[in-house]
């Protein structure tokens, strides 16, 4: 029957199936967590049955389909836009290159045991000691996209993340407290650096623009933020632009190790 001749696989068709997968993992990883993932869902859906009529030879339908497909080709780049301009972020990563983080892309690969090389522990607890004297702080953790961009807007240096350091950066006297540091491996390489503010207007009006800069950041790439609000000492987590919950600072670290090496 020629509708079963699709049963008869070759290896570059294999190839194939594999390369989409990778594909689709990465769009949902992406996505996931926001309102574009029922978005994402519902392409897949349709994709679904398009191919399914196509499989079955019903001509007008999967003509319809079809067409409703490429006309949604404009549409979904711009509701897509800051998801697509991660993922060729992701591609074009000057660190995307490296062994070590090209295999931890792929987390079903991963070994059991991978360690974070950044000391996620010395960060949290500087946070917790400016959190307890309402000092102001901005941290980035670069993750797989490149922030040689923002990194350039702000000073440059190479020094090992702890707990000091850090505190002396964004005490309120010092020269070095405006602006963000940058957090890459387990060094801080750039201080006072200038972050694109969100402009998203759901963000609550209580947080101020050290919030809206850590939200901007991560919308246009994968890195990860920590506040420390000078008006009240809370300490928020963004990732993918948008706020994380945790019950405690245990909590929030355990998160963080997690997500760096996601």
């Amino acid at each position: 029957m020629d509708f079963l001749n699709f049963l008869d696989f070759k290896v570059t068709d294999i190839l194939d199936i594999i390369l989409v997968a990778i594909l689709l993992y990465y769009i949902y990883k992406l996505v996931r967590g926001s309102v574009a993932i029922n978005i994402f869902i519902g392409i897949v859906i349709v994709w679904g049955f398009w191919k399914l009529t196509e499989l079955l030879g019903m001509e007008m339908i999967s003509s319809l389909v079809g067409a409703f497909m490429q006309v949604g080709l404009i549409a979904l780049i711009i509701v897509f836009q800051q998801e697509i301009r991660k993922f060729l972020l992701m591609i074009g990563s000057t660190n995307f290159a490296n062994k070590r983080n090209f295999i931890k892309h792929f987390k079903f690969l991963r070994q059991d045991g991978v360690t974070v090389s950044m000391d996620v522990d010395a960060i949290i607890a500087a946070c917790k000691k400016m959190s307890s004297t309402k000092t102001g702080a901005l941290i980035v953790l670069e993750r797989n996209n490149s922030l040689d961009f923002i990194k350039s807007s702000g000073d440059k240096m190479f020094i090992e993340v702890n707990k000091p350091i850090l505190e002396s950066i964004f005490y309120k006297n010092s020269t070095l407290h405006d602006g963000a540091a940058i957090i890459e491996n387990n060094h801080i390489v750039a201080t006072r650096a200038i972050l694109p503010v969100s402009n998203e207007r759901n963000i609550p009006l209580r947080f101020g623009l050290r919030h809206r800069a850590a939200v901007g950041v991560t919308e246009k790439t994968d890195a990860l933020a920590l506040v420390v609000s000078e008006e009240t000492g809370n300490i928020s987590y963004i990732k993918n632009g948008r706020f994380t919950d945790f019950g405690s600072m245990d909590e929030l670290t355990a998160i963080i190790k997690e997500d760096l090496i996601d």
